[in-house]
């Protein structure tokens, strides 16, 4: 398997599983009907992905290859019809935005190192396109987005670890391919983590407590 068949397949997993986090979360925390429920949906998978492009100067990946919106629906549609099984349950919805957190933002490093950027701003744009979906959600739904959330449990530092993982070892001069799965393993496992020991960033001095 190629590495753009890798970075493809991560791709569309990661889509997929933003599309099933967003709907699932703007069922469970909002009044929507079916439109409501794609177009949240469909924001959150393919958002971040959008801002990365049109920061990189291309067209988004979205409107050249017809299976990122696809997959994008797909993961709405599923969503919408096992809502009754999934709203009540929280786990679930975490675990669908950890890995769709964790597959962008090694998406997101790789394809700005093969645009020739540099280290500081792949990590960077990696992490734009993991958070970048999701904080457009919840802007939309009137929330306070979650990385920017003092009680995330550790959102935008997995991301910035798995972005920076990815950057280091191309540094290393390893391509990328299986190192952007073990990347997003990472990111995964560390705010998989966060989310069971309920880990935190640090809050300012004398800030109240939460």
């Amino acid at each position: 398997m190629s590495t753009l068949d890798i970075l493809l397949i991560l791709d569309l997993m990661g889509i997929f599983a933003f599309a099933l986090d967003g709907s699932l979360t703007a069922i469970r925390t909002a009044r929507v009907d079916i439109v409501g429920v794609m177009a949240l949906g469909t924001v959150t998978a393919i958002g971040g992905g959008i801002i990365r492009d049109v920061l990189l100067g291309e067209t988004p990946a979205t409107f050249q290859d017809w299976r990122y919106l696809v997959t994008a629906l797909a993961g709405c549609t599923l969503a919408f019809f096992l809502s009754r099984q999934l709203t009540h349950l929280s786990k679930p919805i975490l675990v669908f935005d950890a890995a769709g957190l964790s597959l962008f933002v090694v998406i997101g490093a790789t394809k700005a190192l093969e645009f020739g950027f540099g280290p500081l701003q792949a990590v960077i744009l990696g992490v734009i396109t993991g958070v970048g979906g999701g904080t457009i959600r919840d802007v939309l739904l009137n929330r306070v987005p979650t990385v920017l959330s003092a009680n995330s449990h550790l959102y935008a530092i997995p991301a910035m670890i798995g972005a920076g993982f990815v950057v280091l070892v191309d540094l290393t001069g390893f391509g990328p391919g299986w190192i952007a799965v073990i990347g997003a393993l990472l990111c995964f496992t560390i705010r998989i983590l966060a989310l069971v020991y309920r880990w935190n960033a640090p809050n300012p001095p004398g800030a109240p407590p939460l």
